[in-house]
């Protein structure tokens, strides 16, 4: 029997994990939205899986996007689904949550709560406010892949962490000290740690940890969740979702009404709001330079450049001014600061993307990628041709006000942790009847 709890949007999964025999150090790999301009991270992951079966094949990682054989791959990707239900390289186990505990070189591990979410209680468009709120802007330029992997999958793998708001450590904490049956402990591949899943299978429990989250629900309209990591995927599920209601009945037990996502609690100490920096490529940036300052000219702009990045770092590190937002910027040859005295905007992210958007627009060949870590930026702003921006992080303690009294921030403000730290694919689950 499916166990549910519609007030505040919970399901209990039915989970699917290799089986025993299988390694899950190759079957376990990260989000398939990190290391997008770093292939060679993926090729060494594809040498580490070699032919064993892993979820690198259930995925399609968005560093590979720009391949011309995405419907064939595609096509891959869900004939490998089927054949790991047909073949028992996928076992069912009873519906159960899943206690994650992450070790990814902090002082304590980070822990979440593998569960299920309902679809119907999250809306990602603009100024939506239902239980499950979005904390960043959608992209719709970044829906259509991961709708197309979904629309005909049989199974779903999640990367997905959802963020609540409990500063007593009510919900997750106390199941760290009970005993539960382990699931797996394993190292996980390319430095991303260890992890821990032991099974929160008991009635009573289940019905407790729900009663715990349904006690954090707050203001009017009510929100409990904060979209964490993997914002586009929850929300091309939620897509998905709306295609199948139209095909065929969908009621409460439609496997396909609910998501995988982690729930981690914004106060773990082992989760660290990092920021994402941006990139941009094929541009000439003196050109993109000039452009900007001449559009934040009515802000009170100013600009400096600096001859080595020591100098520029020490500047960097020094506050500015109480209401303007500093930009660092450094390319091939040069290293510089953009600053905006009066800006309009609440958060540097909203600041440069309100000039970049419409630059990249007017400028086609230009793209901007999403850059976790200063160091993988440098390394990449090293071509010519290309401007990275480095961005400040936001502080974790202040979005659910904000994302309740804002609404959704830009979309890549923030991230949970370093690249490295991203959720693994690992647990699966049917999203077919």
């Amino acid at each position: 029997m499916q166990r549910h709890y519609p007030e505040i949007a919970l399901h209990v999964p039915t989970l699917l994990l290799p089986r025993p025999g299988l390694s899950l150090h190759a079957w376990s790999v990260i989000a398939c939205d990190q290391y997008t301009s770093q292939p060679e991270y993926w090729e060494e992951t594809q040498r580490l899986v070699g032919d064993a079966p892993s979820t690198l094949h259930l995925v399609l990682p968005e560093a590979h996007l720009g391949t011309d054989d995405r419907e064939e791959t595609i096509g891959r990707i869900n004939h490998r689904m089927d054949r790991f239900l047909a073949d028992g390289t996928l076992i069912e186990h009873p519906p159960a949550f899943m206690l994650v505990e992450r070790e990814v070189g902090r002082s304590a591990p980070r822990q979440g709560l593998l569960v299920a979410l309902d679809l119907e209680r999250f809306d990602f468009s603009e100024g939506a406010r239902e239980l499950i709120r979005s904390t960043e802007g959608t992209d719709p330029a970044r829906l259509p892949a991961r709708m197309a992997v979904r629309r005909h999958a049989p199974l779903e793998a999640p990367h997905i962490l959802v963020l609540i708001d409990d500063p007593d450590g009510t919900v997750i904490e106390p199941l760290c000290n009970s005993n539960l049956p382990q699931a797996y402990d394993f190292e996980l591949m390319q430095g991303g740690g260890r992890v821990r899943g032991r099974w929160v299978s008991d009635e009573k429990l289940m019905d407790a940890t729900a009663s715990r989250l349904r006690a954090l629900v707050r203001g009017d309209p009510p929100m409990l969740y904060a979209m964490g990591d993997g914002n586009h995927s929850f929300a091309a599920a939620r897509a998905i979702w709306e295609e199948s209601k139209k095909r065929e009945p969908a009621g409460a037990n439609h496997p396909g009404r609910y998501a995988l996502v982690e729930l981690v609690n914004i106060h773990d100490p082992a989760l660290c709001f990092e920021p994402i920096h941006r990139l941009v490529d094929s541009v000439d940036p003196q050109e993109l330079l000039q452009a900007m300052i001449k559009d934040f000219r009515d802000q009170g702009v100013r600009h400096w450049t600096y001859p080595d990045e020591g100098i520029w770092r020490i500047v960097c590190a020094v506050e500015p001014a109480s209401r303007a937002h500093r930009l660092p910027y450094r390319t091939a040859t040069t290293f510089g600061v953009v600053e905006i005295e009066t800006p309009a905007l609440k958060l540097e992210t909203a600041t440069l993307h309100a000039f970049l958007d419409p630059y990249l627009d007017e400028h086609g060949a230009a793209r901007v990628d999403y850059i976790h870590g200063e160091a993988a930026l440098a390394d990449l702003c090293r071509t010519k041709g290309r401007i990275g921006f480095v961005l400040p992080a936001m502080d974790k303690h202040d979005l659910f006000a904000s994302v309740v009294e804002e609404g959704a921030t830009p979309r890549k403000t923030f991230s949970l942790g370093e690249a490295h730290e991203k959720r693994f694919y690992l647990e699966c689950r049917r999203i077919r009847p």
